[in-house]
């Protein structure tokens, strides 16, 4: 059950990351916006893998 829980806590500290870098993207660049959208997107699928360790496993 430990590994699980590892996985689980990279797994969303990745999300953290990608969701920070995707928000300052989106803002800081306005000419990219989509790129900051595409990063958030790409967290948010992490986030979703994250659950589904979560509560199926």
């Amino acid at each position: 059950m430990k590994n699980r829980e590892d996985v689980r806590t990279i797994l969303n500290t990745v999300f953290m990351l990608l969701a920070l870098i995707g928000i300052i993207t989106y803002f800081a660049f306005p000419a990219h916006h989509l790129i900051g959208l595409v990063i958030v997107g790409v967290a948010m699928i992490v986030k979703v893998a994250e659950f589904f360790i979560r509560f199926m496993f």
